[in-house]
This record gives C-alpha cells, structure tokens and sequence, in this order.
C-alpha cells in the first residue's frame, strides 16, 4: 500500500484518472474534491506508484470509530487490472474487513473480486447497480469521445419554467438535514442525518423555498461530488421543481470546474426522463455500490 501525500501527487493523480473516463468517475470525483479542500478528510492509497493499477479513497483511520456507520465507512475504487485487484483490496490497511462499510465504483467488474472477498471474509454483500450520468458541460470538458454519435437538441437541456413569485432559489442549512433524512429511501436513522449534516456543512447545496419559506425541493452534493438526495415534498411534484434544482446546482458547480454527475435507480422513469430532458449523458458503464455487512 503507497498512501499519497502532497497536493503534487494527488493532482498527479487527478490527471491521471481523467484518463480512465468514464470508469475512473466515481474516484476522479473523489479526488477532485480532495484536491478543492479535502472537507471530508478523505486519503488515497495505491497499489504502487507512480504507475498504480488499483486506487482506493477512504476516510482517516480517525473518522471510523463507528463500527455500524457505513455511510461514514465509504470507499471509492478504480484499477486498471480488475482481475488481479482482490489481494489489494482484501488488505486490512486498505479496507477494515472488521467494520459495515459501504465501496463505490463505476465499475460492474469489480463484483466478482468484492464477493470472492466477501466469501472469503464472512461478508454478507448487497450489490446495486443505477444508471451512471454525466452531465454535458462536463462530458464536452473532461471525455469528449463519449458524446460521439449523440444527437442532442441545441434548444433542449434546460427545465420548464416554474413559478418564482411562489418558488425562490436558496440553499439549506444544518437545521434542515432531519427534515431532508426523514424522507431520503435511504435514510431515516441518526448516522444518515449526521452524514446529511456533513454534506450540507461541507458543500454547496441548493433547494427551493415554498410559500411558507421552507424547502419544497432540493439537492445535495456527496463526497465524492455527485449529486445526491435529490426530491421534492409529494404534494409540489410534477411542476418540475427538482429539475429546476438540478439545473441550477449544475450551472453553479460547472463555473467551479467541478465534475457534474449523479446516478439514477433503473426502475426510477421520472428522473431518467429528468436527466434526458437536462441532456444528462448515459454513461456505457454503471453506478456501483457494495454493501458490505460481517456474519
């Protein structure tokens, strides 16, 4: 294991991943934040250096005193040689094979080295698989190739109008992270909100606020910069409020040069219809999670 130290090579790093577009995004996302601030505390750690095969982003050794907390737990993977990745990843400096923890990747061929680990170990695996999308300004910026053969509307991409004398533009505060936990799926208890609270401290967040003056619709962003949490209270939706949300936070975060993506259920139509209309761009490879629980 060679943990990466110095913002010289994590930005090393950073252009290296760029490289492996589409299947480097959930930790070319990763490290682009790292590089803007590091507000996670996240590190890097490679197979070898300067030439790796595997990375791995994980949180400080100090951050996971939690042993149930997989949303704290999280780790982003990418390697160039899926088949010969299970010695590094099955490394107890690399991953704590004694915690829950949750690994990301926009990579499907990972499964089969996640569970022979997991067989190995006494894991219990659940894996998810979601529709990984860009969004275009980046896509044009960062993998251009992946727009090849794409016929997009040049007066498409933008959401329909919505009501501003009722609806304004803000951002969210802390207070409102137990509102926004009681309604994400995969929320609802007290390590997702203090993961909610994390994010809405850390990142730029963007909701509309109703007649009343509390959020109607909303967007946060993930420590890895994807756009995440995404919804809108039952009796505002189909106004396209959280298309509007969308649009917005990505308008805002592409003036940052950060990466804009996110993924979407494979059974969710409303919001692929959303990341069409948007000119989100499919990606040819998946959004993948592991969670991992010991038996």
């Amino acid at each position: 294991m060679f943990p990466l130290q110095g913002a010289r090579m994590l930005q090393v790093l950073e252009k290296s991943l760029i490289k492996g577009l589409p299947a480097s995004l959930k930790v070319y996302g990763t490290v682009f934040h790292i590089n803007y601030g590091n507000p996670f505390k996240l590190k890097a750690v490679v197979d070898k250096w300067p030439d790796f095969s595997t990375v791995v982003i994980r949180p400080q050794e100090q951050d996971m005193t939690d042993d149930l907390d997989h949303y704290t737990n999280t780790y982003q993977v990418y390697t160039k040689d899926p088949q010969n990745a299970q010695e590094f990843l099955g490394s107890s400096e690399v991953i704590n094979w004694k915690q829950h923890f949750q690994i990301q990747s926009s990579q499907s061929s990972l499964n089969e080295v996640i569970q022979n680990l997991a067989a190995t170990k006494s894991y219990q695996v659940k894996h998810s698989e979601n529709i990984l999308y860009m969004a275009l300004p980046t896509a044009k910026r960062l993998a251009p190739s992946l727009l090849a053969g794409k016929k997009l509307s040049s007066s498409g991409g933008k959401p329909k109008a919505i009501d501003e004398d009722m609806f304004k533009l803000s951002s969210l505060d802390i207070t409102q992270a137990t509102f926004l936990n009681k309604l994400w799926y995969f929320g609802g208890n007290e390590r997702s909100q203090r993961f909610i609270e994390r994010c809405i401290r850390s990142f730029p967040s963007f909701c509309l606020l109703g007649p009343e003056g509390t959020p109607v619709s909303w967007s946060i962003m993930d420590q890895t910069g994807e756009t995440r949490v995404a919804g809108t209270l039952p009796e505002y939706r189909s106004q396209g409020l959280v298309s509007y949300i969308v649009y917005k936070q990505g308008l805002e975060m592409e003036k940052l040069g950060f990466p804009v993506y996110s993924h979407v259920d494979k059974s969710n139509k409303a919001m692929q219809r959303m990341s069409h209309t948007l000119h989100h761009i499919p990606m040819p490879c998946d959004w993948n999670q592991w969670h991992c629980i010991p038996l």
